[in-house]
């Protein structure tokens, strides 16, 4: 009887070397603000999908949308002084 095994790594073991670096921790930080934003446009979504939207509905919606825009522009500002830092 042939055994049917798997060929990769179990997912949860990992090396010491898979771990995340401490430069891709920093990125994930400078990134926070960003992913809480789109996770709170996440939510609006959610919430709106099975009724129809309200006035007050939509400004959740565009509010949740502006708020990333907003974190986005942070970000890209923030990642353009550290390039700049980085390079002096």
């Amino acid at each position: 009887m042939n055994h049917i095994v798997t060929v990769q790594d179990a997912v949860t073991a990992f090396a010491p070397f898979m771990e995340p670096t401490d430069a891709e921790l920093d990125d994930i930080e400078r990134e926070a603000p960003l992913i809480d934003a789109e996770l709170e446009l996440l939510d609006v979504q959610i919430a709106l999908l099975d009724r129809p939207l309200s006035g007050l509905d939509e400004r959740r919606l565009r509010r949740a949308t502006n708020k990333i825009l907003a974190a986005r522009c942070e970000v890209t500002n923030r990642l353009g002084e550290v390039r700049e830092g980085d390079a002096a």
